[in-house]
């Protein structure tokens, strides 16, 4: 909070004292209060800003002052801001002003702010109750979605929520708490930026009560008639995801207590060796476990006795094209700046440029990539400038790769530079089916790259192979695909068949909940995965189209049913199956010993992924779900391009992409690629080549919309289960009949 300027509180009070009043602070309510003029105090200006066609910035301050608080707190991506529609005093006379197709209605006495459009009535009404510290907005009878990942219910009404950072009492299960405060429902959307606050959704209207702390109101109403319109919207204001390298998107080994450089080394090699692919590497700092690859929290020094030669240990792992990540905890507690911050303002410990300088030697040496644990006391512009810290860091050191950093802590706006994950939960069958409604609300809150500790973090009774098979499918269709936990070898595809689970990490009573040595020769769990670790490596082209889609339109790769069928109702409360990118419905199974599950299907027609069969959507079917099948559902029209099979993304094939199309409606899909790891692609070194699906001429419309990296690529194309033809490149147009 900041006290107010001297020229706006000499302009609001005339002959009142400056020097007294400039000692003294105000809230919102103080400011905005009717007895305001009364007791002397400086008055409000309510300012309406038009962001886009779709968004409002209401700004509500002192008078004189501007709320601009990009810099305070980082949320908002930096933008030139239009001139404002109005600016108005709250104790004037109320206003309606056009805005495109809507109307924007203000009245005072109290202050309330609605949109209204002509055909679907009011979109959004807030009405401004300071006196109770207060904004309150309607539901538009139908659900309420967002406040970031951690929560539950995924509908929020009739919940309050004190919006606390950190694990909380829900851990084991839901994960990590990371409060954002933006909320969407049918139509609108509002990101109340900050001061921070809490939510109210327990009565018939929503309520934000802001800090008793708040200096006037900074908030953004979205409106569209379509959710994913909504979710654009959020970006524009907090920005758009960022573009992560190709590689961050296949599997990824995290590595706990390690013994020696002959094992993390020969761990590697026995992914290819086996023939189960794997990007990365992750290695746990020495604190958490006894030894890992640092010789304690918060130390950048290497352990030397598991890597005594790093800069050779890390040379042998990109031989053997893996990654290599590495964990690290104890960020400063008044983390700020930038980091490229020069100066006596990077000489202070707490500044991101003075913090940064302990990584560059390790990205110079070779490491690929950053997981920054911990920081849940962080303030939020702490948080964010730790998130933004990996990114705009790795860029400075390594200008030609894309950073990547998993962070266990967030806030509106880390779609711009980094992944998170929901933290520390437990091996429970309870916590991978609230993962699912995690991971889709998770989307919903504007948080795309997200995923979970395959198996869970803390191992329980639980903890069978069977939980694990099930994550692991789960996993594999989560944008980050990664397993990690204690007992840590349990955690690798052949680990449940070794006969021992090496280091437990779970102290002297471990053995009576851990599995039996005679339970770890299961050789069936180290083919399941190879299976679910193919099809991953198959979908690259699919999924990292969708994630390009995701960059360009702030649209989640895990999405809600909803998203796609915004009418639907059962859709939208669906929380244990979701679409993976635009085609694939994910249905994943989180019971004990069942061998179906129940899936509902949106209507129209779908196909069995592994079968290809058709199936009549529109209602709720019963799927057979064996130990080795995860329920995988593609919508018709859909155009589903896949690859060979790689052991790491980057591994050079000249087997061309595949397009399965399938027929029962009208499709289309962008196919977008680049070369996977640089920033070429800003500079236009990309391709694109739009397919259009013709259910009714049975024909695949093919075209190059941009050959930065290729005029054009040869394709192979077939309807689900049928005979592949080939298409030749070429830059023209070109019509396929199927």
């Amino acid at each position: 909070m900041k006290k107010h300027s001297r020229r706006s509180v000499v302009a609001g009070l005339g002959a009142v004292s400056a020097g007294v009043l400039l000692r003294q602070r105000f809230t919102w309510a103080e400011l905005l209060a009717p007895s305001a003029v009364a007791t002397g105090s400086v008055g409000m200006d309510v300012t309406i800003t038009s962001v886009t066609d779709s968004t409002l910035r209401i700004s509500i301050a002192a008078v004189d002052e501007t709320l601009d608080r990009y810099y305070e707190d980082g949320s908002i991506a930096p933008r030139t801001f239009a001139k404002p529609m109005l600016t108005l005093r709250t104790d004037a006379a109320g206003q309606s002003i056009p805005w495109g197709e809507y109307t924007v209605r203000i009245a005072t006495g109290p202050l309330k702010i609605a949109v209204e459009h002509s055909q679907r009535g009011v979109i959004q009404e807030l009405v401004f109750r300071p006196d109770l510290n207060q904004i309150g907005f309607g539901y538009n009878n139908a659900p309420v979605y967002g406040m970031g990942p951690g929560v539950h219910p995924m509908d929020r009404r009739g919940v309050k929520d004190m919006m606390r950072n950190g694990a909380g009492d829900n851990l084991r299960i839901f994960g990590a708490r990371n409060p954002i405060p933006w909320v969407m429902g049918k139509g609108w959307g509002l990101y109340f930026h900050e001061p921070g606050g809490q939510f109210d959704l327990s009565g018939d209207t929503g309520i934000f009560k802001p800090s008793d702390v708040a200096r006037g109101q900074d908030l953004y109403l979205c409106v569209s008639p379509t959710p994913a319109g909504l979710l654009r919207q959020y970006a524009e204001i907090t920005g758009f995801p960022h573009l992560p390298a190709k590689w961050t998107l296949g599997f990824q080994q995290s590595h706990r207590t390690i013994d020696s450089r002959e094992q993390i080394l020969d761990e590697a090699r026995t992914f290819r060796e086996k023939k189960l692919p794997c990007d990365a590497v992750i290695y746990l700092g020495t604190g958490f476990c006894p030894s890992g690859w640092n010789t304690g929290h918060g130390s950048f020094v290497f352990n030397k006795t598991v890597f005594p030669d790093p800069e050779k240990i890390l040379s042998e792992f990109h031989d053997l094209h893996f990654n290599v990540v590495l964990h690290v905890v104890n960020p400063p507690e008044n983390l700020h700046g930038k980091v490229d911050d020069t100066g006596s303002a990077a000489a202070v410990p707490g500044d991101a440029a003075n913090y940064w300088q302990q990584h560059v030697p390790f990205v110079k040496m070779g490491v690929d990539g950053w997981w920054p644990d911990e920081g849940d006391v962080l303030p939020v512009p702490s948080r964010l400038v730790r998130n933004r810290m990996y990114w705009e860091g790795g860029r400075l050191t390594a200008p030609d790769k894309r950073p990547f950093a998993l962070h266990r802590n967030c806030y509106a706006g880390i779609q711009r530079w980094g992944w998170l994950w929901s933290g520390d939960t437990f091996s429970t069958w309870k916590t991978l089916e609230t993962q699912i409604m995690m991971g889709i609300n998770a989307g919903l809150s504007g948080v795309p790259y997200w995923g979970t500790d395959i198996g869970g973090f803390v191992p329980t009774k639980e903890f069978t192979a069977e939980l694990f098979v099930r994550w692991f499918q789960f996993g594999a269709f989560c944008p980050s695909f990664r397993c990690h936990g204690r007992t840590w070898q349990l955690r690798r595809p052949w680990g449940w068949n070794t006969g021992s689970y090496g280091e437990s990490e779970m102290g002297a009573n471990a053995e009576a909940f851990l599995p039996k040595p005679e339970e770890l020769h299961n050789a069936a769990v180290e083919p399941i995965c190879r299976k679910y670790l193919n099809t991953r490596s198959q979908l690259m082209p699919y999924l990292y189209s969708a994630t390009w889609e995701t960059h360009k339109t702030g649209i989640p790769l895990i999405r809600s049913l909803g998203l796609s069928f915004p009418e639907d109702q059962t859709a939208w409360a669906t929380a244990d199956a979701y679409l993976f990118g635009p085609s694939l419905l994910v249905a994943p199974v989180f019971e004990p010993g069942v061998t179906e599950r129940k899936v509902y299907l949106p209507a129209g027609e779908w196909y069995d992924f592994w079968t290809a069969k058709p199936i009549d959507g529109g209602k709720a079917i019963t799927v057979q779900a064996p130990l080795e099948a995860l329920p995988l559902f593609v919508r018709a029209g859909a155009i589903i391009p896949t690859g060979p099979v790689k052991q790491y993304v980057a591994e050079h094939s000249t087997e061309p992409v595949h397009l399965t199309i399938y027929p029962g409606a009208d499709g289309s899909f962008q196919l977008y690629d680049d070369d996977g790891l640089s920033f070429a692609y800003e500079k236009g070194a990309f391709s694109i080549i739009n397919l259009k699906w013709d259910d009714a001429k049975r024909t695949l419309h093919y075209s190059v919309a941009h050959g930065g990296l290729a005029a054009a690529k040869e394709l192979t194309v077939s309807l689900a289960g049928g005979v592949a033809k080939t298409i030749m490149p070429h830059p023209a147009p070109q019509t396929v009949v199927l």
